[in-house]
Order: C-alpha cells, then structure tokens, then sequence
C-alpha cells in the first residue's frame, strides 16, 4: 500500500517539476527597448536604421600568421543618429574598429575588422556583433575563409 502512495508522490512532483509555469518566461530585449512600445500614443518615432553594403567578406586563403583587415560599409537609411555602442568579436583573433561619435541621418560609416590567423587552420567563420540604438538592436557581420599553413622548405 505504501508503494502506490510514493509513485504517486514523485509522479506529482515530477509533474509540477516540468509544469510551464516553473520556465522563465522570455521577453524580446527589442520591445522593451523599444520606443514604440514606450508610448501607445506616439504616432512616429524617428529611429536610426542600419543598412549594410555586404554583411560576408570572404578573404579566400590566408598563411596562417598572417593578418587580414576588411572595411564594411554601413549607412544610416534612418530619421534619427546612429550609435555604435560596442562591436564584439566572437573570438580575439577578430577585432574590430568602429566609429564613436554618432552617423547621422544619410551618412555612411566603415567597421574595420581585422582577423589575425595565428594559431589557426582550416575553414574559419568569424563574426562582429554590433550593437547599436536601431531596432533591431544588434547586427552581425561575418569574415571567412581559409588558413593554410604554409609547408616548410
């Protein structure tokens, strides 16, 4: 009799342990950023919009050691100024440069990204996360090709 009591037991807890209630419920970053969500009222906000000239740079093959930097252009299409407030690599072989002061309304502005390939080999796919005060809030770019080393004579 004891042993239909203690199944039923761990059965509700398991129950109540995976029950959706027990998740954290996720909110988009984007919409509580958001400006339009702030005021109900507001007919239009002006807001910075990024559009990127190209988001992939392929450098083709790289000898290893060796270092390549890119320029990507970007231009503010938006109504109001444009801020970079970080650009992060996904690794520190991948560094980036960006502009601090603000790109206003139709200006256009360049990331550098340069990715240096010490220590690697093979195919690389490296990215540039900007984040900025467009919505979305964040962008990617991506480097890529391939690290070769070069044989020995």
């Amino acid at each position: 009799m004891k042993m239909p009591k203690l199944i039923l037991f761990f059965a509700f807890v398991f129950a109540l342990a995976c029950s959706p209630s027990s998740k954290k419920s996720e909110v988009s970053v984007d919409l509580v950023a958001s400006p339009l969500s702030a005021n109900k009222n507001a007919k239009k906000v002006d807001l910075p919009k990024i559009e990127l000239i190209e988001t992939i740079f392929d450098f083709g093959e790289l000898k290893q050691g060796e270092s390549v930097t890119h320029s990507f252009i970007l231009k503010n299409i938006g109504s109001a100024p444009l801020l970079i407030s970080a650009a992060k690599g996904s690794c520190g072989c991948t560094v980036p440069q960006w502009p601090k002061k603000p790109i206003l309304e139709g200006e256009q502005a360049e990331i550098k990204v340069t990715f240096d390939s010490s220590g690697k080999s093979g195919m690389q796919n490296k990215t540039v996360t900007l984040v900025t005060n467009a919505i979305p809030n964040t962008k990617v770019i991506t480097i890529k090709g391939n690290v070769i080393i070069p044989e020995n004579k």
